[in-house]
């Protein structure tokens, strides 16, 4: 059974850095929830505006869908930045834990060659 094959979309964004996944995700998902709270405002005013329910019931809960979607993106945005906020604190540390100990270790001294007296 031959095996499935991935959508291009889908090897593109696991090629994807961290950094780059941050930098689309967050803006999307603000977007996302600031469109959101138009249709909420909107389902709103219907309803005061005395539109029929299945009206206003439909846009509030679509507008709810776009605000919970825009807090997800968002909220996977944060969680790719503290990926990155780790991973350079990591390297920072053992960049100095290298230096510390590459500065406390005893250096070597060249051994005398054969021919050489002590």
């Amino acid at each position: 059974m031959p095996k499935p094959v991935k959508p291009p979309g889908q090897r593109l964004v696991k090629r994807m850095s961290t950094r780059t996944k941050g930098l689309i995700v967050a803006p999307l998902g603000l977007l996302l929830l600031s469109v959101g709270l138009c249709v909420l405002s909107e389902a709103a005013e219907s309803k005061h505006g005395g539109a029929p329910f299945r009206q206003w019931f439909l846009w509030g809960s679509y507008s709810l869908i776009l605000i919970n979607g825009g807090l997800l993106l968002f909220g996977q945005a944060v969680r790719y930045r503290a990926q990155l906020d780790y991973r350079r604190f990591v390297r920072r540390e053992l960049k100095k834990r290298d230096r510390e100990w590459a500065r406390l270790r005893p250096k070597r001294k060249a051994s005398p060659s054969k021919g050489e007296a002590k």
